[in-house]
């Protein structure tokens, strides 16, 4: 586990898996940090010398207070792939991860293997979101937690990983949440996805009510170039309800 001072933040990255095999990089979504891929991982160890990456102001990194982009945060993954002596990699993110991971495809075309973009969108409502940066900047996450908790997880999770997430989520930095909230809000994905040019596979949640396939990962399959799909038992923190399933489509996808 090390850090990286970079760009007005400290970020928190750590290597697992197998050194010589090769790279995938495992990115969170908003309001989680990296251990959302906690389940995954064992599944994933023999096969990648994996890197996951605190995204700024959430989990142990820090970040200065102020409106962050995914240019940004797309940079930052480049930074810490320099540190970790990583060049060409694969890329799974979650949510805000695979909104990084699409911009750092467009950005950084070199350095991408392969994409996949987890319970993920390229648009999101500007409105809701400049609504949400302005609460939580004005009255801390407690705000916004039982909205985001609503759509994180579905009824289907153990009583014991719900309260986990929220308490995380609870004592999540605001500014470094509101930061990233104003990228999603900020982000101009959708018309630039035909510039997609690695394989992709699009994973969604049928229980995912914050990007459905209906109205988000359908844009995605259409947009980016011979984009690939898969459909999981799940709601928008996939790793965390469909852990083994989603192993099972990255291993599926990414060894092909």
């Amino acid at each position: 586990m090390s850090f990286l001072d970079t760009d007005g933040a400290r970020l928190y990255w750590k290597r697992d898996g197998r050194d010589e095999a090769p790279a995938l990089v495992l990115l969170n979504s908003i309001g989680t940090d990296m251990d959302l891929w906690d389940a995954v991982l064992p599944h994933l160890r023999a096969d990648f010398a994996l890197l996951r990456i605190d995204a700024r102001g959430h989990g142990a990194s820090t970040a200065e207070a102020g409106d962050f982009s995914m240019a940004m945060l797309a940079a930052d993954v480049l930074a810490v792939a320099d540190a970790a002596g990583i060049e060409r990699f694969s890329l799974a993110g979650v949510s805000l991860g695979g909104m990084i991971g699409m911009e750092l495809a467009l950005r950084a075309p070199d350095r991408i293997e392969k994409l996949v973009p987890v319970c993920t969108s390229a648009t999101m409502d500007a409105g809701a979101w400049n609504e949400r940066v302005t609460k939580i900047r004005q009255d801390g996450m407690a705000a916004i937690a039982d909205l985001a908790m609503g759509r994180f997880l579905s009824d289907q999770v153990e009583p014991a990983l719900y309260e986990a997430v929220r308490r995380q989520l609870l004592a999540m930095d605001a500014q470094g949440y509101a930061g990233c909230a104003a990228a999603i809000r900020d982000m101009e994905l959708a018309p630039r996805l035909s510039g997609i040019a690695c394989p992709t596979l699009v994973v969604t949640g049928t229980r995912d009510t914050s990007t459905p396939f209906e109205g988000h990962g359908e844009h995605l399959v259409a947009g980016i170039p011979g984009a690939a799909h898969v459909s999981l038992e799940a709601a928008h923190l996939a790793p965390l309800e469909a852990p083994e399933a989603l192993a099972s489509a990255l291993l599926s996808f990414l060894k092909d």
